[in-house]
């Protein structure tokens, strides 16, 4: 299984602004966010030991970008990014 390297992802909290292009970036890292949460869950959830599969042994690499390809594509439409994206703008709002 590889490492995830949440460091590639800016945080967004410090540059927020009212334009438009600040929340789109604020929109993309909440949405990466959730994408590591998701691909957390996935590499659990599909983590079985199939008797009838070998173990070969790119058989975990390949799952592992299998699901991070998969929490790419459901990352914004689960809810945790809703979420962080109005807590953020909410305590943006309050700060200024």
């Amino acid at each position: 299984m590889q490492p995830i390297n949440i460091n590639q992802y800016q945080p967004a909290v410090p540059t927020i602004s009212s334009s438009n292009k600040d929340e789109e970036k604020l929109r993309e890292q909440t949405d990466a966010f959730e994408a590591i949460i998701l691909k957390m869950m996935l590499d659990k959830a599909l983590d079985t030991k199939d008797s009838l599969l070998p173990e070969d042994p790119g058989r975990k690499i390949y799952k592992s970008m299998q699901n991070d390809e998969i929490s790419k594509q459901l990352s914004g439409s689960f809810g945790y990014s809703e979420l962080l994206y109005g807590y953020l703008t909410e305590q943006k709002s309050m700060k200024g």
